[in-house]
């Protein structure tokens, strides 16, 4: 990720360009402007941007909950214009450390098991394939449930 780029977390003014990127990033299972702004407010969830000259092209959202010790990352987009960049590894990387920092035990994800991309980024970071969810997505597309457990990966 370059030096310009600044992650933190999401707030209400950030509505418009995450509904912008949302749009530009999902053909299906969109999240709306109304439940962006209930994650901003939700205790539960922890929601950051990458900002770029004052635009949001990149976000993150983990969702944790009292009786799990695992964070789930519920969704994590870059925008198409700014993929290439590092931008999701430089979110998940933060969403590690703000996981770690909340004594959480690890993350758990689905992801599209025809997105290699976003597959090889998490096995980079030690998430193994505990699940294969068949159909899941609603264009048809299978789901791969993943996790990686803190204090086991290789490192």
């Amino acid at each position: 990720m370059s030096n310009n780029p600044t992650i933190r977390r999401a707030t209400a003014d950030d509505l418009d360009s995450l509904v912008r990127l949302e749009q530009r990033t999902f053909d299906y299972s969109r999240i709306s402007r109304r439940n962006f702004r209930r994650l901003m407010q939700s205790p539960s969830a922890h929601f950051w941007v990458v900002i770029e000259q004052q635009n949001v092209i990149a976000y993150a959202i983990a969702l944790s909950r009292s009786n799990s010790r695992y964070w789930r990352v519920y969704s994590l987009a870059v925008d198409m214009h700014h993929r290439g960049r590092g931008l999701a590894r430089a979110m998940l990387e933060h969403v590690i450390i703000e996981a770690k920092k909340a004594q959480c035990r690890g993350l758990s994800l689905e992801v599209k098991s025809d997105n290699r991309a976003a597959i090889a980024l998490y096995q980079h970071y030690h998430f193994e394939t505990i699940d294969l969810l068949p159909g899941y997505y609603d264009d048809g597309t299978d789901g791969l449930k993943m996790r990686v457990t803190f204090g086991l990966e290789n490192h």
